[in-house]
């Protein structure tokens, strides 16, 4: 293995609890609205809005749906079985930022976020999302990290999303090191981990539910991905990078 000298980030759901601030904004919008949208089932909506939010990210990063209508369709779909019509992007953008209001509202790091960063202290970090930088610069002002980050690449900037190599090569450009100097952490194994590795990074997937498969861990192993629970797991080793 060649000496690492960067370690990079996913932001949503590898520090930032990108999960738990969702499921606070989903149950305050839909209280907002009262009626049969606030008395639903909150475990089956938040379910539903999950499922909505996995599909047409993937049509975003798929090139298939610009960022802005990606959260249009999510609306859509999401007030659709209440007869509410978000038809005019103004109207789908107005929903979606008062929901986005409530998101911010419970925006929080992982509990092992800030003990790893101050374990890596030192160390040349930076993060690398598929998102608009402005959305997730401000996520990190809010928690009071973005000073521990030397570089910020955001897909919304760039115009490549992850998994593509080059979205990891520019990256490694703005540190001035090779690929294989860098170390990748996110919560998604091929979008993430996979894509880094495929770039020429070390990729790490971190899994904090427990969710991996046999054959996810078969392909991870295959793939050389190093698959955690937790960034505790990571400050063992990387200290001495």
């Amino acid at each position: 293995m060649a000496d690492l000298s960067v370690i990079l980030f996913d932001l949503d759901d590898t520090l930032f609890d990108h999960g738990t601030a969702v499921r606070a904004g989903v149950a305050a919008h839909r209280a907002a609205h009262g009626g049969a949208i606030a008395a639903a089932d909150e475990a089956s909506e938040f379910a539903r809005w999950t499922a909505l939010e996995e599909h047409h990210y993937h049509r975003y990063l798929g090139g298939e749906l610009p960022f802005l209508d990606m959260r249009r369709e999510r609306a859509r779909g999401f007030v659709e079985p209440y007869g509410l019509d978000l038809t005019d992007d103004a109207a789908a953008d107005d929903w979606f930022g008062r929901y986005v209001l409530e998101y911010r509202a419970a925006w929080v790091l992982h509990d092992d976020t800030l003990p790893l960063l101050d374990r890596l202290a030192g160390l040349r970090l930076g993060i690398i999302t598929n998102a608009e930088r402005a959305f997730q610069v401000d996520k990190l002002e809010t928690t009071g990290i973005l000073d521990r980050f030397e570089h910020i690449v955001a897909s919304g900037e760039v115009g490549v999303v992850k998994p593509d190599a080059r979205i990891f090569e520019h990256a490694a450009r703005l540190f001035g090191v090779p690929t294989d100097s860098c170390m990748y952490v996110g919560d998604r194994l091929a979008t993430d981990a996979l894509g880094a590795i495929d770039a020429g990074m070390h990729g790490v997937w971190i899994d904090r539910p427990g969710r991996a498969t046999d054959a996810d861990r078969e392909l991870a192993g295959s793939r050389g991905a190093r698959v955690i629970r937790s960034l505790d797991e990571l400050a063992a080793g990387e200290r001495t990078l």
